[in-house]
């Protein structure tokens, strides 16, 4: 009876992985998505936290905008760095290993009192979510089959709702309860450290029954000429990614105080106008994919960034209706791109999917965290109105997506 049980598993294991390619594994899918939920949530509580850290501790808006830098560069530094080291060894024990440094970070953070443990408790939340993401997206990538789109969409779309969830938890935690507030927050990474094991044990079973991400052969000499249009296009792509990051910070980093500033609001009815712009970038999120499968991804990239600047521009000298209608409006067209960026890096470099999470989701979006100094930097010199006038403009920079190969170019370099 024991030698017919000991190779049950590991067949199981064997079959799921050859049909791999053609089905999806929605319930891993989930898993992931739930996960980044969980893990973009704590992130989005450090820039909730802002006007209460700035009142507890008599913060300046430059100082303000080093804790989103800390936490920033912090995911930005390591992220490519795990990403790159798992495309060559996968480790999928650092799927919970990553949310127990963010429940540490949490832990900290609630009782940190003075300016320096609120640097390092950042700190630890960004080691966290950069132990996270490239296994995570490499998790995603080995559950999706032949749906590759959809699964980033479900991937993408649950850390985008995470982030949305930053300006409630302002309204209902931390107005209430303060800073203390973040220790419900553990309760989450708990969570977050629970549905990692189950999902870490998975992904090992996959490696252990064989399973590889495909790859373009090392055998085969590649023309010296693609290579450095490869190279040119993916540091376009990384800017791009990186000025949305910045207009991103923008937005949910300080534009709670210029509504307290320019309309008198409350701070709880400031924080649902970042709510409405980032849930509508979450929603953009999940149906950017499919409409880049209909009209061409890099024609999709250039509209997110185009379609925003009118809307953007607009935004600083309307009243109060129409700042909400504008934000909604711009956080869809905006974030839809969000997932498109990744597929569109993954096809450059088919098989190396850590590196790209490290590149697009971790190095891009880290660098945004520059300018969330550099913002803070001249609120304080310039003033907060003049600022986001000037921000308006950022967008426009996506021009560059012109510069782009279309899906077609794409396509043949992603197949050869």
């Amino acid at each position: 009876m024991s030698n017919k049980s000991i190779p049950a598993a590991p067949a199981t294991a064997i079959e799921e992985s050859r049909n791999l390619q053609q089905a999806t594994i929605y319930r891993i899918l989930l898993a992931v998505s739930f996960v980044h939920l969980f893990n973009d949530s704590i992130q989005a509580l450090i820039p909730a936290m802002f006007p209460v850290l700035k009142d507890n501790m008599l913060l300046s808006y430059a100082q303000i905008g080093w804790i989103a830098f800390a936490l920033n560069l912090t995911s930005s530094v390591i992220q490519p760095i795990i990403g790159f080291a798992a495309d060559r060894k996968p480790r999928p024990i650092l799927l919970p290993l990553g949310m127990c440094c963010t429940f540490a970070g949490v832990f900290l953070l609630a009782f940190a009192g003075n300016y320096v443990l609120v640097i390092v408790s950042v700190m630890l939340v960004g080691f966290g979510s950069a132990a996270f993401h490239p296994e995570g997206m490499r998790v995603a990538h080995m559950a999706a089959g032949q749906r590759k789109g959809l699964s980033q969409s479900i991937f993408q779309v649950g850390g985008n709702a995470g982030q949305s969830l930053g300006p409630l938890l302002m309204k209902w935690v931390f107005i209430p309860f303060g800073q203390m507030g973040a220790l419900g927050f553990t309760v989450i990474a708990a969570a977050g450290i629970a549905v990692q094991t189950y999902v870490a044990r998975w992904y090992r079973e996959m490696l252990d029954a064989g399973y590889t991400f495909r790859k373009k052969s090392v055998s085969r000499s590649i023309d010296p000429a693609r290579s450095k249009r490869i190279l040119i296009t993916t540091v376009i792509l990384v800017f791009i990614v990186f000025v949305r990051s910045w207009y991103g910070a923008s937005i949910g980093g300080y534009y709670a105080f210029y509504l307290m500033d320019k309309y008198g609001m409350t701070l709880d009815d400031a924080q649902i106008y970042i709510f409405m712009y980032l849930a509508a970038g979450a929603v953009g999120t999940f149906f950017g994919g499919p409409l880049a499968d209909r009209f061409g991804r890099r024609n999709l990239i250039l509209v997110s960034m185009i379609g925003t600047v009118p809307f953007a521009l607009a935004l600083p000298f309307v009243n109060q209706f129409w700042a909400a209608v504008l934000l909604i409006i711009s956080g869809f067209i905006l974030l839809s791109s969000f997932s498109v960026t990744v597929i569109y890096a993954q096809m450059l470099y088919p098989g190396n999917i850590g590196t790209v999470s490290g590149l697009i989701t971790g190095l891009a979006f880290g660098l945004g965290g520059i300018g969330s100094v550099v913002i803070g930097h001249l609120i304080d010199t310039i003033g907060i109105a003049t600022v986001f006038v000037a921000c308006g403009f950022l967008p426009l920079l996506g021009l560059l997506a012109l510069l782009l190969p279309g899906d077609r170019k794409l396509e043949e370099w992603a197949s050869e």
